[in-house]
């Protein structure tokens, strides 16, 4: 004769705490505990309980909301994962060295110093990219064709600005009077 784990039964009781499975038909006397019985409760495995071992009990528990499919498998809540729905889950994963956490039941990525959105994918760049260029790495921008600097805020001019000229823009020259053109060579009369 086989028990099922769990409670099974109000009045099925077998050794161990273990419970019986289905209707009584058979009662034995064994030592010093009672033992009932019946025709469907041979063949029962353990890890199920119920009145027929119809629930699949998991241990430890299923944590976080999780589901006991079978022994041992849980169908874990969004935002958990692991045997048991003890580890938190983000959706896609944290990149950049952030960490899922859980804060009040949300889920999210914890991000390193220097990034920042959902997944921990856009690096911040405190001093900005200017002239369209892109923030690549925390503090560091990709600049257009044309514009250099920490924030791609100096323009290149191929040919340099003469007579105290400014680059303003690629290949465009500010130039101070009295002098104009190109690279600021061309002198006004006054």
């Amino acid at each position: 004769m086989r028990c099922c784990e769990g409670l099974c039964r109000e009045l099925a009781a077998c050794a161990g705490g273990s419970s019986l499975i289905s209707h009584v038909d058979v009662v034995q006397a064994m030592s010093s505990f009672a033992v009932f019985a019946s025709k469907e409760s041979y063949g029962k495995t353990k890890g199920y309980e119920g009145e027929r071992c119809q629930h699949a009990t998991c241990y430890p528990k299923c944590k976080n909301g999780g589901e006991c499919l079978r022994p041992g498998k849980c169908r874990c809540s969004p935002g958990y994962g692991g045997r048991y729905c003890h580890k938190v889950s983000c959706e896609g994963g944290c990149q950049n060295g952030g960490e899922c956490i859980s804060v009040n039941g949300v889920v999210k990525c914890l991000c390193a110093s220097g990034w920042t959105g959902s997944r921990c994918q856009e690096a911040i760049c405190p001093q900005g990219c200017r002239n369209n260029g892109a923030c690549v790495a925390p503090g560091i921008c990709s600049c257009p064709a044309g514009w250099v600097g920490g924030a791609c805020h100096l323009a290149v001019c191929k040919l340099p600005c003469q007579h105290g000229g400014k680059c303003i823009a690629p290949n465009v020259c500010r130039c101070r009077l009295p002098y104009s053109g190109l690279q600021c060579t061309k002198k006004r009369k006054e």
